[in-house]
């Protein structure tokens, strides 16, 4: 008998059709108030789950009895309950490595634009205020051979690190969990104490995991130990950062400014305090957002969802220790 999956998130044809070769499918583009309740029933057959965002947890899972695999399409996987899914022998995999480079261009445009105004100066142009040559009151701040501060060096921790050091010769400071001495040998990254890195940093990028450990790990202390000058960007998670605490430094000058890509909650309401400040340039979670690499990540995902219905151990598969 062909497994059954269930497809929650909008993938590729492609993708879609291969895994229909493979198993019997059962395809949402997205879930939302119509939708959910046939998703719901799909749940109670369904061998296997593949999308991206959706909360799986013990709630979920209850009513998916017959679950072996979760395929999450995103190299984060905080939307996963390891612990219940690995206490069910459920197996969970992500899509590491394929968005790397993506995500890595998308973190230092934020960073460009946002040491240069891009953002705020294109709305200047758009509204007709731009009557003169440019002056003073026009000015970024240059990135070339400033400091660049990673707070987790991961595989896109490094790919930043990357461009930052070869393309524009900065001097790479990283915080991490354990030393990355690939980093250290390749970008001349040193390592030191988060304390040292906001110290020193020109630039701050957020990197890390959302886990209870990173959770609001960047708040009000951590503002005040960043440079005036500082820039702040964060390709992370919204809930490594204290939202409220990011507000009050950037609206008081504490930092220069900031560049982000994801938010506490998401969509960003329209009334949020961050949209009506000039220093800061947002993104609508787009790290991985470009066709060709979501494409990647969604055959990946459809992949090792097959591979672990085949009884097959993935490549991808995070609680490894539970089936090994």
């Amino acid at each position: 008998m062909r497994p059954k999956v269930i497809v929650y998130s909008k993938v590729a044809d492609a993708v879609l059709d291969w895994l229909r070769t493979q198993c019997d499918v059962t395809y949402f583009a997205g879930l939302n108030a119509q939708t959910y309740p046939l998703f719901e029933r799909a749940l109670a057959e369904a061998d296997g789950l593949l999308g991206a965002g959706l909360r799986v947890d013990q709630t979920l899972l209850e009513k998916a009895p017959r679950l072996k695999i979760v395929s999450n399409i995103s190299v984060g996987y905080d939307n996963l309950d390891i612990g219940e899914l690995t206490k069910r022998g459920i197996m969970a995999t992500n899509t590491p490595d394929v968005l790397n480079d993506t995500v890595a261009d998308a973190i230092f445009a934020l960073l460009l634009a946002a040491a240069r105004r891009i953002a705020e100066l294109d709305r200047y142009v758009r509204a007709g205020q731009w009557r003169s040559r440019s002056d003073e009151h026009l000015f970024g701040v240059d990135v070339h051979h400033k400091v660049l501060g990673i707070i987790g060096m991961g595989r896109i921790g490094a790919a930043i690190a990357k461009r930052a050091r070869f393309g524009f010769d900065m001097k790479i400071l990283y915080h991490n969990r354990s030393r990355n001495m690939e980093a250290e040998r390749n970008y001349q990254a040193t390592y030191c104490t988060l304390e040292e890195l906001l110290a020193q940093a020109d630039f701050v990028c957020l990197m890390t995991p959302l886990t209870p450990q990173t959770e609001r790990m960047i708040g009000e202390r951590e503002f005040s130990l960043m440079k005036k000058s500082a820039v702040f960007v964060n390709g992370s998670r919204g809930a490594t950062v204290d939202e409220e605490a990011l507000v009050r430094a950037l609206r008081n000058r504490e930092i220069l400014a900031a560049g982000l890509d994801v938010f506490a909650q998401e969509p960003l309401p329209a009334d949020h305090p961050l949209l009506s400040l000039d220093n800061v340039v947002t993104v609508p979670h787009i790290g991985s957002a470009t066709h060709e690499t979501r494409f990647k990540m969604a055959k990946l995902a459809a992949e090792s969802l097959v591979a672990g219905l085949s009884g097959k151990l993935p490549d991808t598969l995070i609680n490894r220790e539970r089936f090994a």
